[in-house]
């Protein structure tokens, strides 16, 4: 099978980077047409096309820029959020990296279908080869008059700036995001329905609109093509349309970033990585660390779609998908995962706070060798306390993955309470357990 490329499709050439190499391909045709259009008419096209946000949740773009208040009474602002923390993803990193003007016009289209005054986008400090490449490429777009005052003569004026986040996963949270890019703690506010929608009163309380860096990179090939024309890419699935660029790391020949039009089976994304490496497909992390595993069985079954991907109890998320062999032990990749969560959570609501705590100390304590009977229940239990009962999404992130683990490899965490470690005992398996001194000492 090969990649269905839009967006990757010259990430490879270094001209791509120019704004030269970017208009010798078709580059910014999308805005030139978008700018000739009405504002609402863009945003039809968006519709049209059925694009739904690439960040992890899949809610449908134009509802978003339909929300924006048409009657311009305020500021509007338009960000992007390129924190991209999620481990096992780092689609965006490369499509900053390689391909900056894309994001730029995309920003500059939904810019100019809601009226923003501004853009900023929002990118964690490490990605500095990223930043780098998207400061030369809004130099080179000011210069050209593509961004600025009256761009391309058309009376809209965007700016567009960059702001560097110290690197938490909570402020890839969009209400989070907001607070660190105010200069706040990043912490989550309080959310609708008890608050008002971004669209209504986002950054500095103005409308904004906020989607990550690949949805902005598909709004040039919508406007270009036309919403009709992309709507027919991933028309077999029930409702995801377009391309998916999917991470793939983990046990397979060759990891990387593949792009792929929806409606493709898992076991064709992993052909496309090269199979697996040391050993036989033992379970499939599709969507980035917080979305439920699966085993060898469903991830045959498994067709990459929103809806489908529930079909088999996952979900599409961020594309972040690791592939695991059968010499993985999956208590220790999941003690790896709830690690992870419990040292990124915030600490604002009592749920997330002390539950992923709490998780990580019955799987540690498991590990080590002390599990007893009933931790299983034990840590079923504090799942479903945290799943929907947090003040935003992380909570949720964190418990899936324990909550999956037990429901699809119940047979590893019952081995290890009852003999002190785990059933896989290969040499690879051992490597991962985590010594003493990794382990937070409960």
């Amino acid at each position: 099978m090969a990649e269905t490329k839009l967006l990757l499709e010259h990430s490879h050439d270094p001209a791509y980077r120019t704004l030269k190499g970017y208009q010798a391909t078709g580059g910014y045709d999308g805005l030139r047409k978008a700018i000739a259009m009405e504002r609402q008419a863009v945003i039809d096209e968006i519709k049209a096309s059925n694009l739904r946000g690439r960040g992890g949740a899949g809610f449908p773009t134009w509802i978003k820029w339909n929300g924006i208040e048409k009657t311009k009474t305020q500021p509007h602002y338009m960000i992007c959020n390129a924190d991209e923390g999620e481990p096992g993803t780092f689609k965006d990193k490369q499509l900053m990296e390689t391909t900056p003007f894309l994001l730029i016009e995309g920003m500059t289209i939904g810019g100019f279908a809601t009226q923003a005054d501004a853009g900023y986008i929002y990118i964690r400090a490490e990605f500095v080869d990223a930043a780098k490449a998207l400061r030369s490429a809004i130099d080179e777009a000011y210069a050209a008059g593509l961004l600025g005052k009256n761009i391309m003569g058309s009376g809209y004026d965007f700016d567009l700036y960059i702001h560097l986040g110290a690197g938490s996963y909570e402020c890839g949270e969009e209400s989070a995001l907001m607070s660190s890019l105010m200069g706040e703690r990043g912490m989550p506010r309080l959310k609708f329905p008890h608050a008002p929608l971004p669209t209504v009163a986002g950054v500095w309380d103005r409308p904004t609109i906020i989607n990550n860096v690949e949805t902005y990179a598909c709004a040039p090939f919508i406007l270009k093509n036309g919403g009709n024309w992309y709507a027919t890419l991933g028309a077999s699935t029930k409702n995801s349309r377009g391309t998916k660029i999917f991470s793939v790391s983990g046990h397979v020949n060759r990891p990387g970033n593949y792009e792929i039009e929806f409606g493709v089976t898992l076991n064709d994304l992993l052909e496309l990585a090269g199979g697996m490496k040391g050993g036989k497909l033992k379970a499939c992390v599709p969507g980035g660390s917080s979305v439920p595993i699966i085993n060898a069985e469903d991830c045959g079954k498994a067709i990459i779609g929103y809806e489908e991907m529930g079909e088999v109890k996952t979900m599409v998320g961020s594309g972040g998908c690791m592939f695991l062999n059968e010499h993985t032990c999956i208590v220790s990749f999941i003690w790896r995962t709830a690690l992870f969560y419990a040292q990124e959570s915030c600490g604002k609501c009592t749920p997330c706070r002390e539950g992923t705590k709490w998780m990580l100390n019955i799987l540690e304590r498991i590990m080590l060798g002390r599990g007893q009977d009933g931790d299983m229940e034990l840590l079923l239990d504090i799942t479903k306390q945290i799943d929907g009962r947090s003040f935003c999404g992380l909570g949720d992130a964190a418990a899936w993955p324990v909550a999956a683990a037990l429901r699809v490899f119940p047979e590893e965490f019952e081995y290890f309470i009852k003999h002190g470690k785990s059933m896989v005992q290969t040499a690879e398996a051992k490597a991962l357990v985590p010594s003493e001194f990794q382990l937070t000492g409960v």
